[in-house]
């Protein structure tokens, strides 16, 4: 992260570039744990929150993602219950439905949907922890400095919950993860 974008968080003025620059990954990133609409609400809040907060933001404990990332997590972790409900809710019935009624779609669909239930299985039987640094690396795509960062936790804790992690879903589905 430059130096000039850390510097924007603490100016209001200026903040409209932290918002720019980081809103649709972080949207994103919502948008994968939880239902869209809860997303778009979740990241705006996000923002809201860090515009808030942002004299609190200490550069040399991380970038400014990270630190988004995190507030994220922590909007996230309040939905906690919704996301677990919605991962078994994929589980029992696959992903949403195509309005495409092309064949290969359909035989796609069906793929995706047998892959999706089961993935969504073993991510609900994570703990919140576990499920919350495989998440940030899979879909935020975070490091895992950035990751213990973001949750407030050691590297050795990222390290060990995305362990513990990867061996319940290769328990779960029978792959290497």
């Amino acid at each position: 992260m430059t130096a000039s974008l850390d510097g924007a968080v603490a100016d209001p003025e200026r903040f409209a570039t932290v918002f720019d620059a980081h809103y649709e990954e972080i949207r994103r990133y919502l948008g994968r744990r939880l239902d869209l609409d809860v997303a778009e609400d979740l990241a705006a809040e996000t923002f809201l929150v860090a515009f808030r907060r942002r004299h609190s933001f200490d550069a040399d404990r991380g970038g400014v993602r990270p630190w988004l990332y995190g507030i994220a997590t922590k909007l996230a972790g309040r939905h906690r219950r919704a996301e677990v409900r919605r991962y078994r809710a994929l589980a029992r019935s696959g992903p949403p439905q195509d309005d495409d009624g092309h064949d290969q779609r359909i035989v796609e669909r069906v793929s995706a949907g047998v892959t999706v239930q089961k993935l969504s299985a073993a991510l609900a039987g994570l703990s919140r922890g576990e499920r919350d640094v495989v998440l940030l690396v899979a879909y935020g795509e975070l490091t895992y400095d950035e990751v213990a960062a973001a949750l407030g936790v050691a590297n050795g804790t990222v390290a060990s919950r995305l362990s513990r992690a990867r061996t319940k879903l290769r328990d779960s589905l029978g792959v290497e993860v």
